[in-house]
């Protein structure tokens, strides 16, 4: 369902078509909830059915049209709700713990690629989370500028705390995924595993 508030949410800044949607799904809100186009346009379609968007045809050059969606009243009343009740958390499934757990059954060679690439990945993700937190603070993301312009002046600080804070969720998750991934490199060479010359971190 946090698919649905999450388009919910882009809409509530203006009208836009699927394709407009989607492209600022993937420049802001992706970054926290990932979902690729094959989600997005069925999700769209229920929220349609359901009242909670509505579509208009818009021309589009001289033959084409597109479909400009925008939230309903009944949608606004989806969002709050959702946006101010208690948020329902989803049991664990955690791969990368899942196998460091039966990491006794791994080859030496094989456990310390497994978490040289657990750091690999998630360095990756700092950077890029890191990176959004600045262009946040710098106020310069094109969906955080467009929820800016709609938002009275007194109310903008506090827009963008919120987004920082979401993101840094996000970069102190990272920062826990490779200090855990190091602690499990090293309690290899506490183990007596050998190879960790062979992995560069």
């Amino acid at each position: 369902m946090s698919l649905r508030y999450a388009l919910l949410a882009l809409l509530r800044v203006g009208p836009q078509s699927g394709y407009e949607l989607q492209k600022k799904f993937d420049a802001s809100v992706g970054h926290l909830w990932h979902a690729p186009d094959s989600q997005i346009y069925p999700e769209l379609r229920k929220m349609e059915a359901e009242g909670l968007i509505e579509a208009e045809e818009q021309a589009r050059g001289e033959r084409g049209t597109r479909r400009m969606y925008h939230v309903t009243p009944a949608g606004e009343r989806d969002y709050s709700a959702w946006v101010n009740g208690p948020l329902s958390y989803a049991r664990v499934r955690e791969p990368a713990s899942l196998k460091a757990a039966y990491l006794e059954g791994a080859t030496p060679e094989a456990a310390r690629a497994f978490l040289a690439q657990h750091i690999a990945h998630w360095r990756g993700e700092l950077a890029q989370w890191e990176a959004e937190l600045a262009r946040v603070d710098a106020r310069v993301t094109p969906m955080l500028v467009d929820r800016l312009a709609v938002t009275p002046e007194d109310d903008r600080d506090r827009v963008v705390a919120f987004k920082r804070l979401g993101y840094e969720n996000l970069v102190g998750r990272a920062r826990a995924e490779i200090a855990w991934a190091e602690r499990g490199l090293r309690l290899l060479d506490e183990l007596g595993y050998p190879g960790a010359a062979s992995v560069d971190i």
